[in-house]
């Protein structure tokens, strides 16, 4: 079921570049991104009184809560960063580089969570940075 989310992810984030990239001209890149966030938060607390899913508020853990709040200053960042590089570049080039996320994750995903990191994950990353350099240039 996990692949059919991480699809799902993957063609909403490029709807997400091709209709930001349309939305931004004109617009100030610092706004464009709050307007995007005050949606993604309304539609986020919906979806967790859609599943009634509020209940588990009380139960998060302090560990938890200081890395969510972590997670939200990086993701507002690399939105702020995303959202400027997609008003100024051409969604063809910086899409890809951003998508360099994937290589950054599985390197910190293997520093810090001890995760697997095989021949075939090196390859695959080498593959990726080199594919993205391809279409960056």
């Amino acid at each position: 079921m996990w692949f059919w989310f991480a699809l799902g992810s993957a063609v909403f984030a490029a709807l997400t570049s091709i209709l930001a990239k349309i939305g931004i001209e004109g617009v100030d890149s610092n706004l464009a991104t709050a307007i995007r966030t005050v949606v993604v938060v309304a539609m986020a607390w919906g979806m967790v009184f859609l599943t009634n899913a509020q209940s588990g508020f009380g139960g998060i853990s302090r560990k938890s809560w200081i890395f969510l709040i972590l997670s939200g200053l990086a993701t507002g960042a690399s939105w702020l960063c995303y959202y400027k590089a997609l008003q100024i570049g051409d969604a063809a080039k910086v899409v890809p580089i951003d998508k360099l996320s994937v290589v950054i994750t599985l390197i910190l995903a293997f520093v810090f969570l001890h995760e697997e990191f095989t021949v075939k994950s090196a390859v695959g990353c080498v593959l990726i940075a080199a594919g993205t350099l391809l279409m960056a240039l």
